[in-house]
């Protein structure tokens, strides 16, 4: 097992009160598994591993146990932290353009990965980035390597971001939406890329996305957020195949298909995610769902097992 979270809790404290964004979250990665993290925006995909990377803001803190090859990296101080983010995993950020130093070229930034954290000589990290930059797909690689972060196209900032976190060769590379203000067509060759280098690297995969058709296109296995908590872990095809959640439900049959000319329109579900700062005793979900019963407003579900592979919180037996 390549990563192991148990019981992970992330608050922040804030003026108005303690922001719940993270509740008892536990799962695993084995290594070269892509694994999806679905769910709407503010439902604690992101947090989670900002909790595990050690990049929580100040007002932040993380409880649990975070396992990585057997060792405890919760808690860590950023010295210790530093010897192993960018070398042993790594995260593209959502957005390349803030997460890009524009005042420094990219030869700079990524040749800087290299001396510093993998002793290099200067001409062997250029060789090295460029080499980076040849198999992410960045064309004429060479003079672009010497340029700045606002000479690049969206599509290909993300490209330089994705090179930058596979400069140490990592054994876990977390995507937070990796697609976000990219056109389709530089999606799909991001998405394509992504899975290509997991492929070859043999490199473990997260990937973050309120999005499911990235999440179809790519992962081996779905974790579906709400409300700070997992309420369903399937294999992907099981999970868009036969949804054991609403939520999930709910999720799914958002989504335009081609393949259904009986639908009308898009379902939205109803209501507004959960205020973080005053969840409900009972599921989270129930406002919003369908099937709510009474149970479901006073006792919250517990994840449970459901199947082999299969988990979900929820009451309601089957989701038809």
């Amino acid at each position: 097992m390549l990563l192991d979270v148990q019981n992970l809790t992330t608050r922040f404290h804030t003026h108005d009160g303690e922001v719940f964004a993270v509740n008892d979250v536990s799962f695993h990665i084995e290594p070269g598994e892509c694994l999806g993290i679905v769910g709407e925006s503010g439902s604690g995909k992101t947090q989670i591993f900002m909790s595990i990377m050690g990049l929580l803001a100040k007002n932040g803190t993380a409880e649990g146990d975070v396992l990585f090859e057997g060792k405890q990296i919760l808690g860590l101080s950023t010295a210790q932290l530093n010897t192993l983010r960018g070398v042993e995993f790594s995260m593209i950020f959502q957005d390349p353009m803030t997460s890009l130093n524009p005042y420094l070229r990219i030869a700079k930034q990524m040749t800087e990965v290299l001396v510093a954290h993998r002793g290099m000589g200067e001409k062997d990290a250029e060789k090295a980035s460029i080499e980076l930059l040849d198999l992410v797909g960045i064309p004429e690689s060479k003079k672009r390597f010497r340029m700045y972060p606002h000479e690049f196209s969206g599509g290909m900032r993300q490209r330089v971001m994705i090179a930058m976190s596979l400069l140490c060769q990592p054994k876990l590379l977390i995507a937070d939406e990796p697609t976000t203000a990219l056109d389709v067509t530089v999606q799909a060759q991001i998405i394509e890329l992504i899975a290509r280098l997991g492929r070859e690297l043999n490199m473990a995969t997260v990937l973050i996305t309120h999005d499911l058709g990235v999440i179809a296109g790519l992962s081996d296995r779905v974790l579906v957020m709400y409300g700070g908590r997992i309420v369903e872990e399937a294999a992907v095809r099981e999970l868009f195949h036969d949804p054991q959640h609403p939520y999930t439900r709910g999720l799914l049959d958002s989504m335009p298909r081609l393949d259904d000319s009986s639908r009308a329109s898009l379902y939205t579900i109803p209501g507004q995610p959960p205020n973080l700062q005053a969840l409900p005793d009972g599921c989270s979900f129930a406002p919003r769902c369908t099937h709510t019963m009474e149970i479901c407003r006073k006792q919250r579900p517990l994840l449970q097992k459901i199947a082999a592979g299969r988990t979900k919180a929820c009451h309601l037996e089957n989701v038809s």
